[in-house]
């Protein structure tokens, strides 16, 4: 009891000491307080036992420990800047990954210039100048032969020209067929088997297009001919009645400008029977020829069909 009254005695200077201190704020930590309990300006009259052991209770709350940590666990994750699985993008369309083919190269090139001279042979025709006439026709025969070597040498060959190059022949056929009917050159129930047949496969080419062409069908996907939709397979009657009907109508072209005499005559007649046997006959093989169109099916308008089925 002397001892704790001698320590009591020795202590108290101190504490009265430390309470007379120019100090703004003491921050005590008081058991079962939370936040912290700010205590601004202790009063110079607190007792020093009292004093004591608030300064004892802040102490132990400061060095108490928090809640124990496991050395193995891993960090939280950061949040992630990803979109969630609920927020997905939209699917992209897949009628709209449709590729062009590149039709611009030499072999389509050739086929459309012979479509361009057509006219220009016909006009010809009209005002008899058949020897112009004649040269522009060989040179549009010798561009036929070219394009198709061209493109099987070097590999360019393009849906839409297995479509032009027919329809460039029939074309110039027709230009041709009319202009040596309305001359004389040409007897007119030949030239009428000839535009019968060529206006029955140019009004299936038209439908065929049409329900051919993936949607959406709008008009400038319809004359957008780097869009692929069918391709044409000419039967082999069809080729044979191509070059004859070539022949013929280059003999009626040639027979002003060379004067053949009856044998020239009689060869012309019996050449002219043929091709009106044939042009039926080919007519009817691309009724009856499974092959001979050939719907193109886009990979991305059977993923889409199978998506709404």
């Amino acid at each position: 009891m002397a001892s704790a009254t001698l320590l009591y005695r020795a202590l108290r200077p101190a504490c009265r000491a430390a309470l007379r201190a120019p100090t703004t704020t003491t921050t005590m930590l008081l058991p079962g307080r939370s936040p912290a309990l700010r205590l601004p300006h202790l009063r110079r009259g607190l007792e020093p036992r009292v004093f004591s052991v608030l300064s004892a209770r802040r102490q132990q709350n400061l060095t108490k420990p928090g809640p124990p940590t496991s050395p193995t666990s891993p960090p939280p994750p950061p949040p992630s800047s990803a979109p969630s699985s609920a927020v997905a993008t939209a699917p992209k369309n897949p009628l709209t990954a449709i590729k062009h083919e590149q039709i611009y190269n030499l072999p389509n090139l050739l086929t459309f210039s012979r479509l361009l001279t057509s006219p220009v042979i016909g006009y010809l025709i009209l005002t008899n100048q058949h020897t112009a006439a004649l040269s522009l026709f060989a040179l549009a025969g010798v561009s036929d032969l070219l394009d198709g070597w061209i493109a099987r040498r070097w590999k360019l060959q393009t849906v839409v020209g297995s479509v032009i190059d027919p329809m460039a022949d029939k074309v110039l056929m027709t230009i041709l067929t009319i202009s040596l009917a309305a001359q004389g050159g040409l007897p007119l129930w030949l030239a009428g088997i000839i535009l019968g047949r060529d206006g029955a496969l140019a009004v299936a080419a038209v439908w065929f297009r049409w329900i051919s062409l993936p949607p959406p069908k709008t008009m400038g996907r319809y004359w957008d001919f780097s869009l692929p939709s069918a391709e044409v397979h000419p039967t082999t009657i069809s080729k044979l009645n191509t070059a004859l009907q070539l022949g013929v109508v280059g003999a009626c072209m040639a027979d002003p400008v060379l004067g053949g005499g009856e044998e020239w005559m009689a060869a012309l007649e019996a050449a002219q029977l043929t091709v009106a046997t044939t042009t039926v006959w080919s007519g009817l093989s691309y009724v009856f020829s499974k092959d001979a169109v050939k719907i193109l099916k886009h990979p991305a308008v059977k993923e889409a069909g199978k998506k709404v089925i």
